[in-house]
């Protein structure tokens, strides 16, 4: 009796998912590189934007992975890679091209500076992201990268807002801002990942709501937005801390209790 045949595919269903979320990294580095290019003909408004996309492009290629279960170990050190580009590099010579270079070889020192501290935060993220899940999943440790990327590029965006409620003087404050978001993106100060968060069914309407206002206020007032989302965002890492550690206390008074409890049985 004759076999059905085969149906002959030039790739697996498995690694058909796989090439929709890498297509979608690619073109968010090719994005964040082409910043660097618009920095460099001193076209800092489309660099800005630039990296806005490819951040927008980094929050939804893991999603989508993981939506239509496309995930893979390529994908994973691909995204950091592009990470580094995206939100190391190429911020870093967006800052070089505006400010920094009026430093010379300080400015140059720091940008450095900023694109290790950002390599070294990729790679403990993912030794840390091999390990069990965990309430802790919804913090991360230290700023992630494309917050980092953005919250560099401030000075940059609040010059370019309608914001102008004081004035600054960027020789320092640029320098000062490099070096202060370095440090958050090495240290361990757990900030909120906003991963899991669960929402009632009766509150998606709103949620939805909120999602759409923000983007059209976003598409409408771009730099206000930023500026505005940047400083809420440095406002919120006090607030993580304080919930971190108030969770970590009571978890770890909670175990101390059960194992009272043994010890009594």
């Amino acid at each position: 009796m004759q076999q059905p045949s085969k149906k002959f595919k030039l790739v697996s269903d498995k690694k058909t998912r796989t090439i929709l979320p890498n297509m979608f990294t690619l073109v968010g580095v090719c994005i964040g590189l082409t910043s660097i290019k618009f920095a460099f003909d001193d076209r800092f408004g489309l660099a800005i934007i630039c990296i806005i996309v490819a951040g927008l492009i980094d929050g939804l290629d893991g999603r989508i992975a993981r939506l239509i279960k496309g995930t893979s170990k390529v994908g994973k050190e691909l995204d950091s890679l592009t990470d580094v580009i995206s939100f190391g590099v190429a911020p870093a010579f967006i800052m070089y091209f505006w400010q920094l270079n009026l430093l010379g070889r300080v400015g140059w020192l720091i940008c450095l500076i900023y694109v290790i501290c950002v390599a070294l935060r990729l790679a403990r993220f993912n030794v840390n992201s091999e390990t069990q899940s965990s309430w802790k999943d919804n913090f991360f440790e230290g700023v992630p990268s494309p917050a980092g990327g953005i919250l560099v590029l401030l000075p940059l965006i609040y010059s370019q807002s309608e914001l102008q409620f004081f004035s600054i003087n960027y020789e320092y404050f640029v320098p000062a801002i490099f070096i202060l978001i370095s440090i958050l993106l090495i240290s361990k100060v757990p900030t909120y990942s906003f991963k899991k968060i669960a929402v009632p069914r009766r509150l998606t309407i709103f949620l939805l709501f909120a999602v759409v206002l923000f983007f059209g206020l976003l598409l409408i007032y771009t730099y206000n937005v930023i500026v505005i989302s940047s400083l809420l965002y440095l406002a919120l890492v006090p607030i993580s801390i304080y919930h971190f550690q108030s969770l970590d206390k009571r978890l770890h008074n909670e175990k101390l209790d059960d194992e009272e409890h043994e010890d009594i049985l």
